[in-house]
């Protein structure tokens, strides 16, 4: 069978994973990016606990730009705990060359295709409530799509209950107008091949023409080796879709940064992908974001990422199968490490990042918002910062 071919196979990542800036070429650290300048423009915050339109604000995990209507399209990650899955409209007001405020303008809860909300999940009804992670708006016509993590619940002494990651398609108001299909190796499964539980599909973008749908998972497969520690990197996976049909056109390898701390015994803390916006067609900005949660303790980096040159892995079950052909991955060149912007008052759990529009003197703005987990001692926080040649 697949599944004990690729324990096999997980069973050698150990060793594979002990190499792995020789296997893909990539250094552990990228080196800063001279091509790609971004100055720190302010930051906002909104109340923890936000009353907004009959729900509680929270849990913000991407941001969305349309340019036609000036309009940005904000995910929270709430699985019909507080309220139904849902997202935001919100106002950016730039001004003076500085961010001057961020304002919340609607809210629209995400339908199923029968046109009603999603229900919190239950393992007494078998029923998987959506984790939304990504949103992105087609800047063809302004409608949405956006990305689920899927559900992993696997007990020892019980059935499993399981839950595909999915890309779909929606009106600006919410409603359901079709699903992406997936890689068969991105599918749910209850043995320990594909996603592993909440490290699925964090981030989605068009790319500009909006001819392509390009997803990034947060951390990898699990045939594609443990997650990131503070010894080592890891492999994880780009895919990108054709926009008209869905279909998966090509994917790619994309290499993670260790994890910035040593996490407390027992911790599952890591550091992984929580989102990516394109630039061209082979070019993406691409936030990682690590944290030591026990500690409140938060880094973010902003990467610049190219294709050009990757191999691709589509279809292929393990990226770190040693008898396999070597994998390129896609390269990757720092931009910005949060944690070193002077001014910036903290660093929280930053999730999405998004293109803004343009600057009087011509700069592209970059804003970015953080998912406060719903938590008291987390905040709600919007940056904004104005690039350089892009």
């Amino acid at each position: 069978m697949r599944i004990r071919a690729a324990r096999a196979r997980i069973i050698a990542t150990a060793v594979v994973l002990a190499s792995l800036p020789a296997l893909i070429g990539t250094p552990a650290a990228a080196a800063q990016d001279s091509s790609v300048r971004l100055d720190f423009l302010g930051a906002r915050e909104l109340p923890n606990a936000m009353a907004f339109q009959g729900t509680t604000v929270g849990g913000l995990s991407a941001i969305s730009y349309d340019a036609r209507t000036g309009t940005y399209y904000v995910i929270s990650d709430d699985r019909s705990q507080t309220g139904p899955a849902r997202f935001y409209t919100a106002h950016v007001e730039f001004a003076d060359g500085t961010l001057k405020g961020v304002a919340l303008t609607g809210t629209h809860p995400w339908l199923r295709p029968d046109g009603t909300t999603f229900p919190p999940t239950s393992t007494a009804t078998s029923t998987v409530a959506p984790d939304p992670e990504g949103i992105a708006v087609d800047p063809r016509d302004g409608t949405l799509a956006w990305t689920s993590e899927g559900e992993r619940i696997v007990p020892s002494d019980g059935p499993a209950l399981l839950g595909d990651p999915w890309i779909r398609r929606a009106t600006t108001t919410g409603t359901y107008t079709g699903q992406v299909p997936l890689p068969p190796q991105l599918h749910m499964n209850s043995q320990e091949f594909g996603p592993r539980k909440n490290q699925t599909l964090e981030g989605v973008t068009f790319t500009p023409d909006g001819r392509r749908i390009v997803t990034a998972m947060e951390d990898p497969l699990y045939q594609d080796g443990d997650d990131p520690t503070p010894e080592h990197g890891a492999l994880t996976r780009i895919t990108v879709h054709d926009a008209r049909t869905g279909q998966p056109l090509v994917q790619y390898a994309y290499p993670l940064e260790p994890l910035f701390a040593t996490p407390p015994a027992g911790s599952t803390d890591t550091n992984g992908v929580s989102d990516i916006v394109a630039l061209d067609h082979d070019r993406f900005l691409v936030l990682e974001r690590a944290s030591i949660y026990s500690d409140n303790n938060w880094k973010a980096r902003i990467y610049l990422v190219d294709l050009h040159g990757a191999t691709d892995v589509l279809g292929r079950d393990s990226l770190t199968d040693p008898s396999a052909q070597r994998v390129q991955p896609v390269r990757k060149t720092l931009v910005t490490d949060l944690s070193d912007v002077p001014g910036l008052p903290r660093v929280d759990n930053v999730e999405g990042i998004t293109l803004g529009p343009r600057l009087p003197d011509g700069r592209r703005t970059v804003v970015l918002v953080s998912d406060d987990n719903f938590a008291a001692r987390q905040v709600t926080q919007f940056l904004a910062f104005a690039a350089h040649r892009i």
